[in-house]
This record gives structure tokens, C-alpha cells and sequence, in this order.
């Protein structure tokens, strides 16, 4: 089974690798779309830490991923199932429900995030220290 998921994938921690080795755990071929830095930017307002380029080669390197490719439209989404060929879009249960649109295409599943780490949460600290 061909496994999709999409982020942005910036200043990469165990959440990351948790939900990435679940979703690589429900199938035998893991995808992972990531945002591009000018999609980051219209999502966010501020560009990622890391450049997508990074970003995607930090993905490429984890066992657990099989294929990396660029996000550029939040509005292509289906076609990038598609094109793909994926039987299942795993996403973080903070996106739960805005993507079911999509099961007429695959089955979609939500699963639980790792508690108490964020992304955001991580950058808003290190811009706060002295």
C-alpha cells in the first residue's frame, strides 16, 4: 500500500519522525510532499527555517521515507494523490476532517499528534532567548 503525506517539515523533531514512522507503518511505501518555501510563506506569512531543499533531504535520508517531493499548491493536493498513486493520505489530527473530501480517492486517516512539541512552538522559544 502507497502511503501520502504532506508537510512543511521545518526544524525537524520527534514528532516528525513519530508520525512519519506511524504513517510508513500502515503501508510498505512512504511519500512525503513538502512544502515549498513560497507555499510556507503564504500558509505561515514567514519563510521556514530551513530551506526546502534541506528539508527535503533531511526527509530523503530517514528509512522510513521512500520518496520526497516538492508541495508547491495546497490546491493540487488530489492531483498529487493521483500522480502518485497513493491508497492513503495520513495527516496530523490538527488538520482532522479537512481533508475527507479526498476519500473518494483513498482512504484518508488522522493520527494523533505527539503532545507538547510544535514547530512554531519551538521557533517562538529560540526567538525568545537572550
Amino acid at each position: 500500500m502507497r502511503i501520502i503525506t504532506f508537510g512543511t517539515f521545518d526544524v525537524f523533531h520527534v514528532g516528525h519522525v513519530n508520525i512519519l514512522e506511524r504513517a510508513k507503518a500502515q503501508g510498505d511505501y512512504l511519500i512525503v510532499g513538502v512544502s515549498s518555501d513560497a507555499l510556507n510563506f503564504s500558509k505561515k506569512g514567514r519563510n521556514p527555517i530551513y530551506s526546502e531543499h534541506d528539508r527535503m533531504q533531511i526527509l530523503g535520508a530517514l528509512k522510513c521515507v521512500d520518496e520526497v517531493f516538492v508541495e508547491e499548491s495546497l490546491e493540487l493536493k488530489e492531483q498529487y494523490i493521483l500522480e502518485n498513486k497513493a491508497d492513503m493520505l495520513v495527516m496530523g489530527d490538527d488538520w482532522e476532517g479537512k481533508f475527507d473530501h479526498f476519500r473518494s480517492v483513498c482512504q484518508v486517516v488522522y493520527m494523533t499528534r505527539t503532545p507538547s512539541i510544535s514547530t512554531t512552538a519551538t521557533i517562538e522559544i529560540v526567538k525568545s532567548l537572550p
